[in-house]
């Protein structure tokens, strides 16, 4: 599939996403220890290493989940993130670059705000509204965008938005394969279809930045296939860029551009499927120690 995606020159390239010495430590255990990382538009860029890594932690950081204890995240040359060791954990700080970002001002924003920055995310654990049906999950995510308010709501002036919502939601449950289920509760529906309702839900959202965290997990072989074709095109049906976290091997390589390598919550490799696969340290502490 890599083969089939247009390769930019290095005038096209536009950075999306920029991590920036990010540290994570909880208490006295640092999960995650000076990441820096670079996203650049139309790339799909995976973020692997061992269970306890520190992957997801780095979504948390990025997507307000978390307030990192050191770093910054940049989401198209925007500062959305940054913090420095402060109160007690100015005095237990483990990570490094703990003085790099002192005379700086936090910044902080909440969940909600960051995705409608344009950063939405899937989950490891999938999280659907249970109660609700394939087609309300889908259409409570475009609310994100709405500009009507309690007052037009109330008297009923926003019917033209909420019809081209509810079109708009139409679209997307056909996009994904899900228009046939759209009535059902989220809960009833086979795990395979379960992932791609949240990211409908997600793409609801209108992201330009998709975070899909093991979006492959619980899938056979075929079901892992044919995710691989759906999030290639998603991507190119909706202009975006794509960093998930995945231990599907298979599927990292098969549709990944870059790759990062997480271990204890350092980097320890960068580099193309080609690379990451030929790279001494990423086998011996993840990909398993080649036989003799």
């Amino acid at each position: 599939m890599n083969g089939e995606q247009k390769l930019q020159t290095p005038q096209e390239v536009k950075n999306v996403l920029r991590l920036e010495n990010i540290t994570m430590q909880f208490g006295g255990v640092v999960a995650i220890n000076n990441l820096s990382l670079d996203v650049n538009q139309g790339e799909i860029v995976a973020l692997i290493g061992p269970n306890g890594a520190g992957k997801t932690t780095a979504f948390n950081c990025v997507t307000g989940v978390y307030e990192p204890t050191n770093g910054k995240v940049y989401f198209n040359g925007r500062v959305i993130v940054a913090n420095h060791p402060n109160g007690k954990m100015a005095r237990q700080y483990g990570g490094i670059n703990g003085e790099m970002y002192l005379k700086e001002k936090p910044v902080v924003h909440t969940p909600d705000k960051i995705t409608g920055m344009g950063i939405a995310r899937t989950f490891q654990n999938i999280r659907l509204f249970s109660s609700q049906t394939a087609f309300d999950n889908v259409l409570i995510a475009t609310h994100l965008r709405r500009t009507s308010n309690m007052l037009t709501a109330t008297f009923r002036l926003n019917a033209r938005e909420e019809k081209r919502n509810r079109e708009k939601t139409t679209e997307l449950l056909e996009i994904v394969g899900l228009s046939d289920v759209a009535n059902e509760k989220a809960t009833s529906l086979p795990y395979g279809k379960q992932r791609r309702l949240e990211i409908a839900r997600a793409l609801a959202t209108g992201p330009t930045l998709l975070l899909l965290d093991e979006p492959a997990a619980g899938m056979n072989p075929q079901e892992t296939d044919e995710l691989g074709e759906f999030i290639v095109d998603i991507k190119n049906r909706f202009n975006l860029t794509v960093f998930m976290i995945e231990h599907h091997m298979n599927l990292v390589m098969d549709i990944s551009d870059r790759i990062y390598v997480l271990d204890f919550g350092k980097q320890i490799a960068e580099g193309t499927p080609e690379e990451i696969q030929k790279n001494p340290v990423v086998i011996a502490a993840y990909l398993g120690v080649e036989d003799e």
